[in-house]
């Protein structure tokens, strides 16, 4: 494998160099919101019983080197995403159908879809929907070209909670000052203009999606204010990145108001006004003569069975689903972002007939033969042809080194890599198998960097993928667009012989891009 640079990277440094950046990276991070609420690991519960302490997120000492043209892949790509996952969220026959393929083994889905289907019953009041959403890519090494050339290839699509906008902005700013004052004082210095560091105005474009949606929503008819809820969940320790976010929408002129609400107190602080429209009504807590009506209400919860702990958990979706909030996911926009439709979109267009890709976009335009360079092998998993191949290669155990093995979920920590594959499927039903997919591994550059996670650093080499956020406001009968932008990205590292990435799982950790 060919090395993203052609020096040594990060720059060797003494051990008195690598105090003095820690004692940096700690500081910059708790001053400007680089931080989580503390781990147990790190401060026992029964040590801050009142919640009041937090560390800096884990984050590398430098922003890692990232191909230029992978970075600019990805961005260039993410309106037509937006517009694809849009029209995806509208066909409800397709999603229906793809839906049921996974069902007999997956509960969680059959649920979603069940609120869905008692919702439209009793008919949407809310044409327009919001998403804000993040698509994920690591870089493929070719090495048949002479040099071996690098493309983005697409991790996933993430609908619903496509968390760490906030941190990620504070990150890109992190390794700006340190590029400034720093990394210059080295032994092994990197000067001011050696390193190529893009803007990352996350924050700034996942909030003006919110904003977007706020205004669309008109004057209320009751005489309230309106406002936005940020739906969480309990205990959350990435609080900082959320409330970044929630800073930025209320800087509008007028201010909006913000809140947020524990996805286990939906019932409790909201009712939905007696009218045809059913107006998500919140009160405050703390005074409930105090109302406001809902126009947006982002979910930053609820991807996962833990937030649906019992029945009155899906009461509350039910009861957020059919308000006239303007949902940020809907039920139809979180189930377009499964893995099952991913892999749908990703098949292969026989020669004769078209691809399943164009029921949503124009498949003859170039910004189509943009996608279709993103995506990866990605298999079924049920009694097709082409699910009984991949079968053969999830059980077969040199064939399953080449793959990972994922369910319908978010949030880390869900996949199935490797040789662990078969036996895992051996631990369910057959008939459940078709309740996963099966995706070609993608193998990166080699790249190295220091990474400070509690108070220790951890030297190594990592794998790097990237996030491209973009949000997308659409009216879910007409099929009209009223925001499309790209907003960001985000760079998530982990140690190379970890699986999983997510940060606040434990896996990864927060970076930048160098661009080379």
């Amino acid at each position: 494998m060919a090395s993203l640079t052609s020096g040594a990277f990060p720059p060797p440094l003494t051990e008195t160099e690598k105090n003095a950046l820690v004692e940096v990276v700690k500081d910059w991070a708790i001053a400007n919101g680089l931080a989580v609420r503390s781990p147990p690991a790190v401060i026992p519960a029964e040590a801050d019983p009142a919640g009041i302490t937090a560390v800096n997120v884990p984050v590398t000492l430098f922003p890692s080197p990232f191909p230029k043209v992978c970075f600019e892949q990805g961005q260039a790509v993410q309106q037509t995403y937006n517009e694809l996952y849009a029209a995806v969220s509208r066909d409800e026959a397709f999603l229906e159908q793809t839906v049921k393929e996974v069902m007999d083994g997956d509960d969680f889905i059959r649920n979603l879809w069940d609120v869905h289907l008692k919702v439209k019953a009793e008919g949407y009041t809310q044409p327009l929907s919001l998403g804000l959403f993040r698509s994920d890519y690591m870089v493929h090494q070719d090495s048949s070209t002479s040099p071996p050339s690098v493309q983005a290839k697409q991790v996933e699509f993430n609908t619903i909670a496509a968390s760490f906008g906030g941190l990620s902005a504070y990150t890109s700013k992190l390794h700006k000052f340190l590029a400034a004052t720093e990394y210059p004082l080295l032994q092994n210095a990197l000067a001011p203009d050696s390193l190529n560091l893009p803007d990352n105005q996350s924050i700034q474009g996942l909030a003006g999606g919110i904003q977007a949606a706020f205004h669309a929503y008109p004057k209320s008819e009751l005489g309230y204010a309106k406002c936005v809820i940020f739906l969480v969940q309990g205990g959350e320790r990435n609080i900082f990145d959320q409330r970044h976010l929630e800073y930025q929408v209320t800087q509008s002129s007028p201010t909006i108001p913000v809140f947020r609400l524990a996805i286990a107190d939906i019932l409790k602080h909201t009712t939905l006004a007696n009218t045809p429209k059913r107006q998500l009504l919140y009160h405050l807590p703390r005074d409930p003569s105090k109302v406001f009506e809902v126009a947006v209400i982002y979910i930053r919860s609820g991807y996962h069975t833990n937030d649906y702990p019992d029945q009155t958990a899906w009461d509350a979706r039910y009861h957020l689903e059919r308000s006239g909030a303007i949902k940020c996911p809907s039920i139809l926009t979180q189930l377009a972002g499964t893995k099952k439709v991913q892999q749908v979109l990703a098949t292969p267009r026989p020669s004769s007939e078209p691809s399943v890709l164009g029921k949503f976009i124009n498949d003859s335009t170039p910004a189509a033969a943009e996608l279709w360079k993103t995506f990866t092998n990605i298999y079924p998993m049920d009694t097709s042809e082409a699910g009984l191949e991949a079968r053969k290669k999830a059980l077969d155990p040199e064939l399953c080194k080449a793959y990972v093995l994922k369910p319908q979920r978010e949030g880390g920590g869900n996949n199935i890599y490797r040789s662990a594959i078969p036996e895992f499927l051996k631990t369910l039903p057959e008939s459940h198998w078709s309740a996963y997919i099966l995706m070609e591994l993608i193998v990166p550059p080699p790249v190295s960097n220091i990474i400070l996670r509690n108070g220790h650093l951890e030297e190594g080499g990592i794998i790097c993928e990237l996030g491209v956020y973009g949000t997308c406001l659409w009216n879910q009968g007409s099929g009209e667009i009223l925001h499309n932008m790209g907003a960001g990205y985000l760079l998530r590292s982990k140690g190379d012989q970890s699986e999983e990435g997510g940060v606040a799982a434990g896996y990864g950790c927060m970076d930048s891009v160098s661009l080379v």
